[in-house]
């Protein structure tokens, strides 16, 4: 899957871009929706990355994009929750989480890119 950050708040993956985050799994490429962590916004100064959205917990890999500056919060519950399930967490700024993407086998790597920040 080749997947890159063109510019601050916009990537690109497999041709199409996208200005919003996506969560990428099974080949598929789908908006992030983050309201279920929007609650947290006030303990992070940002919404989180929290197990409470729709995260891609069917790869035995997830690479999260933490924005072009790295700045998007993982919540420790979700780095739990992966143990509890088996499924290896990787962090990065999103240039580096896509060229992961990029180089992953895509039905054992699952992806959620942060394109602001």
């Amino acid at each position: 899957m080749d997947a890159r950050l063109i510019a601050f708040g916009q990537i690109e993956i497999d041709g199409r871009r996208f200005d919003h985050d996506v969560v990428v799994e099974g080949g598929r490429v789908r908006r992030r929706k983050k309201g279920p962590s929007k609650p947290y916004r006030d303990r992070y100064g940002h919404t989180p990355l929290s197990p409470d959205e729709a995260i891609p917990w069917s790869a035995r890999r997830l690479i999260v994009g933490t924005g072009a500056s790295g700045q998007l919060p993982v919540m420790p519950e979700l780095y739990r929750e992966a143990e509890r399930r088996g499924v290896q967490i990787v962090v990065k700024p999103t240039a580096e989480a896509c060229k992961l993407l990029a180089a992953a086998k895509e039905r054992s790597t699952a992806a959620i890119i942060h394109v602001t920040c």
